[in-house]
């Protein structure tokens, strides 16, 4: 795993985005994981102003998102569909029958989570996976004590990620307690992934995925086991970490 420390959010999300403009113009037809919220946000900002200066086009691409809340509808304000319609696809030449969110509202939930994993599969699947983290080490909505052979599934929330996103919603009440996500192995088996960490909040599940034990209580633990992990991580997320130990197992560096 390379592990990249830079002084903030915008230097962390410059530099995915970097990552990004590398695999488009090494690959214009690359299969693409992005995720949502306000991590990758940076991201997709920078993207879009790539897009428009001309370094970069979508035109060839693929997309496919992590994960969508179960029973919103595509146009509810907070679902992921719209956040992504909004920030993003709208904004890029990316076409839109190759832009692929799961459906929260499938009558079918579990029929849903196989078809989504035989599309990815279909494409040939992810080459540059973006990922975020949560407070609970979580990744998509893997939530902490699942399995790490799921594939695309039903995710029960946990307290801890509902207590979190409440924020976008009116009150805690109307936070969704599923989710449909991409698994653990449907992530894992993407090429490359970048991990993206900003603020204190996450200094504990951040020290945790690089120091401690790979276990399913810790699901961003198993990216230990990926061969092409970036982990982009701002300083206040990186607080928690003993840089000296962790030089022996990683390739680090700081910002200048």
């Amino acid at each position: 795993m390379n592990i990249i420390i830079v002084k903030d959010y915008e230097e962390m999300s410059r530099k995915a985005a970097h990552l990004f403009v590398a695999q488009l113009l090494n690959k214009p037809n690359s299969v693409l994981g992005l995720a949502t919220g306000s991590t990758p946000m940076g991201l997709y900002k920078e993207l879009i102003r790539f897009y428009n200066e001309g370094m970069i086009s979508f035109k060839s691409a693929t997309a496919f998102n992590l994960d969508e809340y179960v029973g919103l509808e595509k146009e509810h304000p907070q679902s992921y569909w719209r956040f992504m319609q909004e920030n993003f696809f709208t904004k890029v030449d990316l076409p839109v029958e190759r832009q692929f969110i799961p459906s929260g509202v499938a009558e079918d939930i579990t029929l849903e989570s196989y078809n989504y994993d035989k599309k990815i599969t279909s494409k040939g699947g992810i080459d540059l996976q973006v990922l975020g983290i949560g407070r609970n080490g979580h990744i998509g909505f893997n939530e902490p004590d699942l399995k790490f052979e799921a594939r695309t599934h039903v995710v029960k929330l946990d307290e801890q990620t509902i207590e979190d996103n409440a924020r976008f919603f009116k009150d805690i009440s109307l936070v969704p307690t599923l989710a449909i996500s991409m698994g653990v192995k449907t992530i894992m088996q993407s090429r490359s992934i970048i991990l993206l960490a900003s603020g204190k909040e996450k200094g504990e599940a951040i020290m945790k995925m690089l120091s401690g034990n790979i276990t399913p209580e810790l699901p961003a633990s198993v990216l230990q086991l990926h061969p092409s992990v970036t982990a982009i991580i701002d300083l206040a997320a990186a607080s928690m970490l003993d840089i000296a130990a962790l030089e022996d197992l990683y390739q680090i560096s700081m910002p200048s």
